[in-house]
């Protein structure tokens, strides 16, 4: 019923104003106390699952966008964050709303699936699920090809709404958080809710292998290699690839031309809602 009901809303457009917006492989939890973001939200999410963790008593809620890397780790990374922000005595308790994959031709969004319902399930906390928008339950068919129907969603850490979404705006640094990912990061916690500031980094990485080959190739190889769903990618996938791939190429020692001083790239929210990056030197 949950499902449906998410299914049947059309994607809001969320502006960047008061959004913290989550890239794959990367997490961020507040409360509701927060002054300076209220939604929290990814999309691009094809076989990929989006995981909100929330405690109901002190409105901890956290938002992950999960591709199977090692999801046992990482749903014990979310449950920990999420308890970090609550008081265990209080009343209240765990819930999580489980959205995106689709019914895919390797069957990855059904093993995600899976591995997120195991992982919940060992958790020695009570967890209860809400929403289950997952797989066979986010399917679409159109001329035997299958996509999902919801890509993205935001929630409101103030009044616990979820919503379909989509993010005009991903910033900051879109593409070196893309690059983290695509050499191979872990689940890694960008925002500080306690100081109200997003931190990137630092990241480090190696020469991307044969970037120069994969920036040479046309649209449909970039896509038909590098996507777990090619049929059911959004329209800007590719470009998004390349720009990552661009930017791989220009900073292949990221510990030299990125992070020379080994500090996270900081920002915080200005007056108007917008993210601004900290001199690390104030801090």
């Amino acid at each position: 019923e949950k499902a449906k009901l998410l299914r049947s809303q059309p994607a809001q457009t969320v502006e960047p104003k008061g959004l913290l917006y989550v890239q794959q492989r990367e997490f961020a939890v507040t409360t509701p106390k927060d002054g300076s973001v209220s939604i929290l939200g990814s999309d691009d999410a094809t076989t990929c699952h989006i995981v909100v963790l929330r405690h109901t008593g002190s409105g901890a809620t956290c938002l992950t966008h999960c591709d199977g890397a090692d999801t046992e780790a990482e749903v014990s990374l979310i449950m920990s964050s999420v308890k970090a922000l609550s008081n265990p005595s209080g009343c209240g308790r765990l819930e999580v709303h489980l959205v995106g994959g689709f019914n895919d031709d390797r069957q990855l969004s059904q093993k995600l699936t899976n591995q997120l319902l195991r992982a919940f399930d060992l958790q020695p906390d009570d967890v209860h699920l809400v929403t289950f928008c997952v797989t066979e339950l986010n399917d679409r068919e159109e001329q035997d090809i299958h996509f999902p129907i919801i890509y993205g969603i935001a929630v409101n850490v103030k009044t616990a709404e979820i919503f379909p979404a989509t993010f005009p705006e991903k910033g900051p640094d879109e593409d070196l958080r893309s690059a983290h990912v695509l050499t191979g990061a872990p689940l890694t916690n960008i925002y500080d809710a306690k100081t109200e500031q997003l931190r990137i980094g630092p990241y480090f990485w190696g020469p991307f292998p044969h970037v120069d080959f994969w920036l040479e190739q046309d649209d449909a190889q970039i896509l038909q290699n590098l996507s777990t769903s090619p049929l059911a990618e959004p329209p800007h996938f590719v470009s998004h690839i390349r720009s990552t791939l661009t930017f791989l190429k220009a900073h292949p020692f990221p510990s030299r031309s990125l992070f020379p001083d080994r500090k996270p790239r900081i920002y915080k929210k200005n007056q108007e809602g917008l993210w601004e990056q900290v001199c690390s030197d104030k801090i």
